[in-house]
């Protein structure tokens, strides 16, 4: 095992990117590149995903610069992930984890190697589901929301996101994906593309539709970049999810309460759907999460549902 569960908490807070690279060149950058464009067409992968992915292709094989990829051996393959994720935590070391099973899986496939390592790369220890999501509570919502000053095109701007994140539970990349063409206002819905090149329609809450109204109209720059989200600065080009991210951290600033990422708005969206009665599925719905495992986390946060299924604690009665 790669990290017991003691790790993890050490481990919380580590450096969490991938250590620097050697360039490559020859057959070694041709390879990358194929790669890159395989996992794009074949894959269909969104560019987050991509841009990982061939950095880690870029790792590895820039420490099996002198080696031949045909004679690759488990031990390298395990080698390389257990340098690599001595300073990072489980999850993390997860995503690395099936980083390197892709590369090793298309060196297969094209023939680099006569072997499948893919199959033998180690899973990195840590229980699944033993942690909460976490969420805000309803006061720091509200503050949140009420936070941008809508006076201003900014302003407008920041509130439409953070409205968007929190009554939706979108991901961050999702909010910069949205384009003008994905809100169908005959229909009051939103079009939303988001993992594996899926695309769902959502319902559009009244409150978000006031707040993106408010923006496209009196906030958003005169542009022919089709993206809903743009800066406000020249050249108003779309928002990356880097950028969304930045939004939802000025906001909790002027609100005054603690930095928090956007994925934790989509929690809060998931906890609030259930304390007023969703489902599990139609969380699930919404959320887009197609596992079972991860929507059921969230019934750990319906106390009031859970507390009837509490035994009594011996000597309550005393």
């Amino acid at each position: 095992m790669l990290l017991s569960s003691g790790d993890q908490s050490r481990r919380r807070g580590a450096n969490m990117s991938i250590r620097p690279v050697t360039p490559l060149t020859g057959k070694l950058e041709a390879l990358v590149e194929d790669y890159q464009q395989w996992l794009v067409v074949e894959r269909s992968l969104t560019p987050g995903t991509v841009k990982y992915r061939v950095g880690v292709a870029r790792r590895f094989l820039s420490e099996c610069a002198d080696k031949d990829l045909q004679s690759l051996s488990l031990g390298e393959v395990t080698g390389f992930l257990l340098n690599q994720s001595s300073r990072l935590a489980v999850k993390t070391t997860k995503g690395l984890a099936t980083a390197l099973r892709s590369l090793l899986g298309y060196l297969y496939l094209q023939g680099v190697t006569d072997n499948q390592l893919a199959l033998a790369v180690p899973a990195p220890s840590g229980p699944h589901g033993t942690t909460l999501p976490r969420w805000i509570p309803a006061t720091e919502l509200k503050a949140l929301l009420a936070s941008a000053d809508r006076t201003t095109v900014l302003g407008r701007r920041d509130h439409a996101i953070v409205v968007v994140l929190a009554r939706l539970g979108l991901r961050a990349g999702e909010v910069a994906g949205l384009r003008l063409d994905d809100l169908d206002w005959s229909a009051g819905e939103i079009v939303v593309r988001g993992k594996g090149s899926r695309t769902e329609r959502l319902p559009m809450p009244v409150d978000v539709g006031k707040a993106l109204v408010a923006y496209l109209r009196h906030g958003r720059p005169v542009t022919t970049c089709r993206s809903v989200f743009v800066r406000a600065s020249e050249p108003p080009v779309g928002l990356s999810a880097t950028a969304v991210g930045g939004v939802v951290r000025r906001a909790c600033d002027k609100a005054g309460i603690t930095v928090v990422s956007p994925h934790r708005l989509r929690h809060s969206a998931a906890t609030a759907m259930l304390r007023a009665g969703a489902s599990l599925e139609e969380v699930g719905q919404v959320l887009r999460d197609r596992g079972v495992q991860v929507v059921a986390l969230y019934a750990k946060v319906d106390f009031a549902a859970l507390r009837p299924l509490a035994l009594p604690w011996p000597g309550d009665a005393a």
